[in-house]
């Protein structure tokens, strides 16, 4: 660069980004870390004086710089510049000790500060009355730096939840907990100018460009407009959320295996939301930006988790007599959810630091906060005290892994019994990947105190209170939690149409007589039946489903029973896709015996209509023919096992060197497997997903594929293989590839 101040500038990207951790990125495009300096070179055209010929530079960010909003900063060698007194966000300048007044070459050592606004930043140095553009240098969080909002202070875990470009996120149910590995490929290419973009089209920026850009000093404002920017509700947000079939103009929300390849179609596609996505596709794509912006961010699976739409903690199921559920009802329990966690402080809510640490994000479009689909962020240590009158959405996210259930049994004459009250049922095995390993970690105990203990429910009802605890009601009277309305916090949270939910998979023993007074009994009494579902195999796609049901009477004597099974393909919001089929069987029960009835769901019969589905509900209504009001329900979520298929890498693999591999899948299914194609990917090791199509697959048939590739980045990556035919729907395997230099 020529210049009448300098001939030569050098930003020393290489070893300045290696020193911010930030070489992963590029190192080409000076990206820094705030509160912490890096080095600058200036060849002058003269000698440097600082006693008659200072320097003094300005950096600027945003279209709307201001050294009042933090957006702007003079500084100098020596700091003599003039500068606002209310000059936020100042930046420093110093000289190498060791300079010769002789040296026309300069060092200097340049600290953005610990509360600069993350983005772009222009560079400029001023001599006399002459100014020139040094360049541009990205500045991002520093979970490094004591000083930044975003501090942790152990390496391992910022390793983890920074440095980590893979990463494992949990599906299933709570009895079939399965990882499925992530590819957040947060420091691939065109991720920085992707996630500034993402930044740059939230409503806020829009409505107040100078306010936003002075704002993102803030992680909390930062992780807010993420969480509103990855759904594509309310504005030009990466992805498209869609919660059954058909996927026009699309791909499944199963198709995805990691970030990148859903954010650089959202850059090259004009910022057009991509289709399509559910709760773990946000979640993961949230998660590659946060790490990415330098917020420690990790991933976070909710098994039986509420939906409280009235907000009351308290979620009503309804069943029909026959076994099924004969309406939706405005509350719900998913089979599992993802949101994410990030860590910040919450200076905002206390002094003392009580709130600081991991907080809820959630991207997944469920409920309006502040007016926009976002959600959080919410400490998780108010979630565990139950305080839900503080910010961002505490009593939604607090419901999610701690509400109340109760079932109701609707009669054929529209009254409804209640057959069962539940306190444990939600909040199950909340997991997460552990630091350093693929282990899952079980953080259930960071978010609520151990189900059936007095501290749980003692917090549950504070949470029931917390608006009203200068009533002198409920002072002195024990709270009614199906009464008590959840509070407001000081956001404006709506219901959306076509929420994600998902069904209960636990095995739930059910058991009530019914009564009939006024359409509605609320008072289930002690059971005379108890029934639960247990496995005769491990469920597998492909392969019969076998299961039994075990009846046990507390009755002094024998009961004739009529039981009514049925069988449903469910949606992932939680509806019914297809009725399976059903059976009534008459069996006698003898009084402190068990009774076992067989379940089988042939493969055959199932598998039409389970194939853009993940789990099957099987319910069952048992009544006593002599004493119809002895009623009871059981219910069974079962998600089918993916069939195996093997990935393996061959030989040392080396950056920019073809390596070997091979997969090999076997077909399991009693029908010849069509439209068969398998889907390569992986961050560091391919550009773009590669997909290749093979012909169809008999019946227990095996096909080897051999494969080639050459990795492009070294360290530890994974491979991924999606399996995709008419019959299974994206089957994935995966392979840990070690790329040496």
């Amino acid at each position: 660069m020529a210049g009448h101040i300098y001939s030569e500038v050098d930003f020393h990207s290489k070893t300045n980004n290696t020193e911010h951790h930030t070489s992963a990125i590029s190192v080409d495009q000076l990206i820094v870390r705030r509160g912490q300096p890096f080095k600058l070179t200036l060849k002058l055209n003269q000698p440097f004086n600082p006693v008659f010929h200072p320097l003094s530079f300005t950096v600027v960010t945003g279209s709307h710089p201001s050294e009042e909003r933090g957006t702007m900063s003079h500084f100098g060698v020596p700091d003599r510049v003039d500068r606002s007194p209310l000059a936020k966000a100042v930046w420093k300048a110093e000289q190498e000790r060791s300079y010769s007044l002789l040296s026309s070459i300069l060092n200097l050592t340049i600290t953005p500060p610990a509360d600069a606004p993350i983005g772009m930043y222009n560079l400029s140095v001023t001599h006399g009355n002459e100014k020139r553009l040094l360049g541009t240098l990205l500045v991002l969080f520093n979970p490094w730096c004591p000083g930044d909002w975003v501090f942790l202070s152990d390496e391992e875990q910022r390793q983890e939840y920074v440095m980590n470009d893979q990463g494992i996120i949990y599906k299933g149910s709570g009895n079939y907990i399965f990882p499925m590995n992530w590819d957040y490929g947060q420091f691939e290419e065109s991720m920085v100018e992707i996630c500034m973009k993402i930044l740059d089209l939230n409503h806020k920026h829009k409505r107040d460009p100078a306010d936003d850009v002075s704002a993102r000093c803030n992680p909390i404002y930062v992780s807010r407009v993420v969480s509103a920017m990855i759904n594509s509700n309310d504005d030009r947000g990466v992805v498209q959320g869609r919660w059954s079939t058909p996927y026009t103009g699309g791909v499944a929300p199963t198709h995805w295996n990691g970030s990148h390849a859903i954010l650089t179609q959202w850059l090259r596609r004009g910022c057009y939301p991509v289709k399509y996505g559910q709760c773990w596709v946000f979640a993961g794509v949230m998660c590659s930006v946060m790490r990415l912006l330098g917020i420690p961010c990790r991933v976070i699976t909710n098994f039986q988790s509420a939906h409280d739409n009235n907000r009351n903690l308290i979620i009503d199921v309804y069943h029909a007599d026959y076994g099924v559920r004969p309406k939706p009802s405005p509350d719900s329990i998913w089979n599992y959810h993802v949101w994410v966690e990030g860590w910040m402080r919450r200076p905002d809510l206390t002094v003392d630091g009580k709130y600081d640490g991991w907080q809820v994000l959630d991207p997944t479009p469920q409920e309006r906060s502040d007016g926009v689909f976002c959600c959080g962020p919410a400490p998780v240590k108010a979630i565990l005290d139950g305080e839900t009158h503080l910010k961002y959405d505490v009593p939604f996210v607090f419901a999610e892994v701690n509400a109340d259930c109760v079932d109701w049994l609707v009669k054929a004459d529209g009254s409804h019994v209640k057959i069962w009250s539940d306190t444990k049922r939600v909040g199950q095995n909340i997991s997460t990947k552990s630091v350093g390993s693929n282990k899952r970690l079980n953080i259930t105990d960071t978010y609520k105190h151990r189900e059936g203990t007095e501290e749980e429910r003692s917090v549950f009802k504070y949470a029931c209170t917390r608006d009203y605890s200068k009533l002198a009601y409920y002072d002195d009277v024990e709270v009614n939690v199906a009464n008590a309305g959840m509070p407001h916090s000081d956001v404006n949270e709506e219901s959306v149409d076509n929420e994600e939910t998902e069904e209960p998979v636990n095995n739930e023993e059910t058991g009530g007589n019914a009564a009939n007074e006024e359409n509605v009994d609320s008072t289930p009494q002690v059971p005379q039946i108890t029934m639960r579902f247990e496995e005769v195999s491990k469920p597998m796609n492909g392969k019969d489903v076998s299961l039994k049901l075990v009846l046990h009477s507390k009755s002094a004597v024998a009961m004739q029973l009529s039981i009514n099974i049925s069988v449903q393909a469910m949606r992932y919001n939680g509806t019914p896709a297809a009725n399976i089929k059903s059976e009534v069987k008459e069996e006698t029960l003898q009084p402190g015996k068990d009774l076992f009835i067989p379940v089988l769901v042939p493969f055959l019969v199932y598998h039409e209509h389970i194939v853009d589905r993940e789990s099957m509900k099987i319910s069952a209504v048992v009544m006593d023919k002599l004493n119809p009001v002895n009623t009871c329900l059981a219910v069974n979520d079962v998600v089918l096992l993916d069939p195996p298929i093997s990935v393996k890498v061959f030989g040392p693999v080396r950056v920019n060197r073809e390596t070997y591999g091979e997969v090999v899948f076997m077909n399991p299914a009693q029908e010849t497997l069509k439209n068969c194609s398998l889907t390569f990917s992986g961050s560091g090791l391919w550009e773009k997903d590669m997909e290749y199509k093979f012909a169809d697959l008999r019946p227990n048939s095996r096909i080897t594929i051999k494969f080639t590739f050459a990795p492009y980045k070294t360290g530890k990556k994974t491979l991924t293989i999606g399996f995709n035919c008419s019959t299974f729907r994206d089957i994935k395997g995966w392979c840990l590839v070690d790329v040496e230099p």
